[in-house]
């Protein structure tokens, strides 16, 4: 079957570029003419460590060649030390794997939900959480949500560092605070430390939702930690495995014992496969690579912010949104010659590049870049 014959055989969910990519190597990428591209979506914040990365290329082989998948009543080594590896970084926490970040967002609503008896959450305009019914319910981007309702009820939403207006928004009836620590689809805005402090006194439990922001995209492990709060429950996925598909709830050790068996589960989460790389991937996240997150966002935000047309450039680390008046016309120029970058809303890129990037290829990226702007 041609390449086209198959394209057309998927529902329309995405509207796909004409572009398919057949290889990927570190920050590059080749489609299917041989044309290469510099990565700067990273799989929309999911090749972590680059293309095809020797560490978890390395550990999803040598467990294919022992064991693809055993049911979750029973126990599998790659799991278990993805769970000591993953509550050591949170400093104590139990977890659940799925396969997305979606799933993920679903467990910990179904979480708060059983350990506090409560069924309302409040979560922020703009955000998102995943496009399954209780995520999408939790998603403050009534675009995303109007063709799909009813949707589940009890959720309000608060603008963003609205301090106020989530301490009112917050009753007897709610049981989570559900939000990211940045904006990532609804335009890379980050939520602030007051924010996030003020979110931590409250009773509900506080869930951060670290899909896009996890796994040492913003230079620390979690994003959290740079945010002074620590939160009940943590959702993962995107960048975990290094894009093999992974999800995952953390609960913290000293919350609510809510979930017991039969409560909640996932066919295939917690896949050894999946998380025999998602091991490797968490052991890369050392010192020097966070120092390197750092500073190639520093290298990129500081280079973006000079260009003409760009009203501000926003995020941390190597999750960035630079505001221009059309986001798309951008996307497409990079595209035509060699970069690939995202949008955020219709007036941000987003730049997402894997966490090893050089400081060469972030220079030959502005470089691009620089063209389109000037």
């Amino acid at each position: 079957m041609s390449v086209v014959a198959g394209l057309d055989r998927l529902l329309p969910t995405y509207a796909r570029t004409d572009l398919t990519i057949v290889r990927g190597e570190g920050c590059r990428g080749w489609d299917v003419d041989g044309a290469e591209y510099l990565d700067f979506g990273g799989g929309i914040a999911v090749v972590s460590l680059g293309h095809r990365h020797p560490a978890p290329l390395a550990a999803a082989h040598e467990q294919l060649d022992r064991l693809w998948h055993v049911s979750n009543l029973y126990r599998t080594e790659p799991s278990e030390e993805l769970a000591a590896l993953l509550s050591a970084r949170f400093g104590g926490a139990q977890a659940f794997f799925c396969n997305s970040g979606a799933e993920a967002v679903e467990a910990a609503l179904k979480y708060a939900r059983k350990a506090t008896e409560k069924p309302g959450v409040v979560a922020v305009e703009g955000s998102f959480h995943g496009r399954t019914l209780g995520a999408l319910s939790a998603t403050g981007q009534p675009g995303k949500r109007a063709a799909f309702g009813p949707l589940i009820p009890g959720v309000r939403f608060v603008s963003p560092n609205d301090i106020e207006a989530l301490r009112a928004a917050v009753d007897d009836e709610t049981g989570l605070i559900l939000f990211e620590p940045i904006l990532g689809e609804g335009g890379v805005v980050p939520l602030e430390a007051d924010f996030d402090a003020a979110a931590a006194e409250l009773p509900p439990l506080l869930c951060l939702d670290e899909v896009q922001t996890g796994i040492g995209r913003t230079g620390s492990f979690f994003a959290f930690e740079q945010l002074g709060v620590r939160p009940d429950l943590v959702v993962l996925a995107k960048g975990l495995a290094n894009g093999l598909p992974i999800g995952a709830l953390l609960v913290v050790d000293d919350a609510a014992r809510a979930f017991v068996p039969g409560d909640h589960g996932s066919t295939f989460g917690g896949n050894p496969v999946s998380c025999a790389a998602a091991c490797s991937v968490v052991d890369a996240i050392d010192e020097a690579l966070l120092d390197n997150v750092h500073e190639r966002g520093a290298q990129l935000a500081e280079a973006a912010a000079s260009f003409p047309g760009v009203a501000s450039v926003r995020g941390r680390g190597l999750l960035l949104g630079i505001e221009v008046a059309s986001a798309a016309e951008i996307v497409d120029a990079a595209r035509r010659q060699g970069l690939l970058v995202l949008t955020a809303g219709e007036n941000v890129v987003r730049l997402a590049p894997p966490l090893t990037v050089t400081a060469g290829e972030v220079g030959d990226a502005l470089e691009i870049l620089h063209r389109i702007f000037c």
